[in-house]
């Protein structure tokens, strides 16, 4: 229920005016409307913690919804005044070690990406190589064996082939001769 008259009020409705401000090309609109948003920003920022700590305080919701209806009221024009009174100040005053502290940032998260993806390109490339050297064993494997009991049924002679769990044991490619060989005797009626 407190949800909706934030999200309507506090986003929707901002973002409507913000909308027709830039699309009328009003400077005095886009200013005012930018320092509504750096408040709301500011004040989501703010109300992730308080939320956790605050959250048992009678009315708290109220308030919240109380404290946006005053951010945006034309009256009391209470983003303007917070965003002049105390946020242009302190941004203006600490610009420098921001942007400072945003191209460490900036540059860490850069190297950091590069570095992990490094290590997950080659996890998969490791992993694709284990993958494929195990599975083309088995594959080939599972191929042979469904070869020979095609070559039995095709022959015939079911009586004396080869049982599929022989063909499925045998994993060199020495033993495949061996093994068509006997179901070739088999077909000749030799016996031995």
């Amino acid at each position: 229920f407190v949800f909706f008259p934030r999200l309507i009020f506090g986003t929707l409705y901002p973002a409507y005016y913000s909308y027709k401000a830039v699309k009328s090309k009003d400077i005095k609109e886009y200013v005012k409307w930018m320092m509504y948003w750096i408040i709301f920003a500011l004040f989501t920022t703010a109300e992730t913690f308080t939320d956790i700590f605050l959250c048992w305080f009678p009315f708290y919701y109220e308030l919240k919804i109380a404290f946006v209806a005053w951010l945006l009221s034309p009256y009391t024009k209470g983003s303007s005044l917070l965003y002049r009174k105390f946020v242009h100040p302190t941004l203006s005053s600490k610009e420098k070690e921001i942007d400072d502290c945003l191209v460490q940032a900036k540059d860490r998260s850069y190297d950091a990406l590069v570095h992990f993806g490094k290590r997950g390109l080659n996890v998969a490339a490791t992993a694709a190589v284990m993958a494929g050297s195990k599975g083309q064993g088995a594959l080939s494997e599972r191929l042979r064996s469904f070869s020979m009991q095609d070559l039995s049924t095709i022959r015939g002679d079911s009586s004396s082939t080869v049982p599929p769990s022989v063909t499925v044991r045998t994993s060199s490619k020495q033993s495949q001769p061996k093994t068509s060989r006997s179901a070739s005797e088999g077909t000749g009626g030799s016996g031995k």
